[in-house]
């Protein structure tokens, strides 16, 4: 197994020595590094990685295991596939069991020996894969419901929900956001989750001349103009039975929105030249990135056609507000374009993440394609960097010194309050180990680790 072809190893742990060490013994795998839970939600976020491994005594509290817990559910809803192995005490197999009854791959009694480590984190990575393996073939024959659509921000996830929500209904949807947020592919997993049995057919209102429209939309009869030498269906009559898009609707000529209004109303169209009303059964699903409202207000655009279309409205985010998803996307698109070339694995720079991150993506999902796409190209290596994505690097934030929160270091308090009380209980005892821990209110062995984390001998 190649380890530099596979998602990073990410290593959470707050005794920074004990990181290292981890890490060190670990350097066939690309590692990322995360000392509270903060900064490991953080760095899933930013590097996707397969497997973690993790101790449950973190900051603010290290000597219990609530905020690991916390952790480890937050990690596994964020990404239900990660393969976490918890860290833990030689007498903490309670709490070890409770971690993976919440659903972690295993855990491992420190100290520990890095290669069976390593073993355990092999195997994770051959579980990884061959899930990952059956997951893509299983999408190729059960397509995603909303049409492939990824998200990690709430707000989008609940959109996706609303969708699910009316996609079995027959009502009238307009999809509200700026170009490249993803209309179209939100249409096309409404009609996927509709079930519907025809096809999904759209038509972009802005890109057919005005002359040609009405022909593209309502179709022609044999002879309806020069030219027409035969009987054409248009866009409304082959979405039959299933879902037509209408795009950027806002564009759609006045002279138009009067027969498209009567086909919503009565659901029959007459082809152009033709006077026969034929019936179409079929659900419209329209977007646009204009302000419909102002258009009514200055002549535009029908208030009566807007409110037919207007049934249900889903106003989509840009992806500058969706937290998370440009660079869940970005890896998604270099996967699939590394692929499309041929170029093997390709991954993230820690600097372009950073510039992925603070980029205000101003053309959306279709800005990201087009960068992502063409770094894939330009990079030398198997690392994109910001430079392969002609991103500007945002500054790192500065390090604290620790000498400036010395005092409030809660970690050297405690170990130095600790400390204090193992001498004493040491000296009271005559160097009676069981003595001591009797006063300490702690076990033997308890006491013996203590003594050896505290370098007291």
């Amino acid at each position: 197994m190649s380890a530099d072809k596979l998602p990073p190893l990410m290593i959470v742990e707050d005794d920074l020595a004990l990181q290292k060490q981890i890490k060190w013994s670990l350097d066939r795998f690309e590692c990322v590094t995360a000392n509270d839970r903060a900064s490991a939600l953080a760095a899933q976020r930013r590097h996707q990685p397969a497997v973690i491994t993790m101790d449950l005594g973190l900051p603010p509290d290290p000597d219990a295991t609530s905020e690991g817990f916390r952790l480890l559910e937050q990690l596994l809803e964020a990404d239900p596939h990660a393969k976490v192995i918890v860290l833990t005490g030689q007498n903490d197999q309670a709490n070890a069991l409770r971690a993976v009854a919440l659903g972690a791959y295993d855990f491992f009694a420190k100290p520990f020996e890095p290669e069976l480590l390593g073993l355990t984190i092999d195997r994770a990575y051959r579980l990884w894969e061959l899930q990952a393996e059956n997951r893509r073939l299983q999408a190729l024959q059960h397509p995603d419901a909303l049409g492939g659509l990824m998200t990690r921000d709430a707000d989008m996830q609940k959109l996706c929900r609303l969708i699910e929500r009316v996609a079995g209904s027959d009502a009238t949807v307009m999809l509200l956001g700026e170009s490249g947020t993803g209309k179209e592919v939100l249409a096309q997993g409404l009609h996927q989750a509709s079930k519907r049995s025809g096809k999904f057919v759209a038509i972009n209102c802005a890109a057919i001349p005005e002359n040609l429209l009405e022909t593209e939309l309502f179709g022609h009869e044999k002879g309806a103009f020069t030219g027409a030498t035969k009987t054409t269906l248009g866009k409304i009559e082959t979405a039959h039975g299933g879902t037509l898009m209408l795009d950027e609707i806002g564009d759609l000529p006045m002279s138009l929105q009067a027969k498209l209004l009567r086909f919503l109303q009565e659901r029959t169209i007459e082809r152009v030249g033709g006077r026969q009303e034929i019936p179409v059964d079929v659900r419209v699903v329209c977007a646009t990135h204009q302000n419909l409202k102002a258009q009514i207000a200055d002549g535009r655009f029908r208030e009566d056609l807007f409110y037919r279309l207007a049934e249900i409205v889903v106003d989509i985010p840009p992806l500058r507000q969706r937290t998370g998803d440009a660079v869940l996307l970005a890896h998604a698109f270099l996967r699939r374009f590394a692929q499309e070339q041929r170029r093997g694995s390709l991954s993230f720079s820690e600097d372009a993440v950073r510039a992925i991150e603070a980029h205000a993506w101003p053309g959306n999902v279709r800005e990201l394609i087009n960068v992502v796409k063409r770094a894939s190209i330009m990079a030398d290596g198997a690392r994109v960097t910001a430079q392969d994505l002609n991103l500007p690097v945002p500054d790192a934030p500065a390090p604290e010194s620790p000498a400036e929160h010395a005092d409030l270091d809660l970690r050297r308090i405690r170990e130095q309050a600790e400390r204090d009380a193992v001498v004493t209980a040491l000296a009271r005892s005559n160097g009676n180990v069981l003595r001591a821990a009797e006063m300490l209110g702690v076990s033997r062995p308890t006491l013996y680790d203590l003594m050896h984390r505290l370098a007291i001998k």
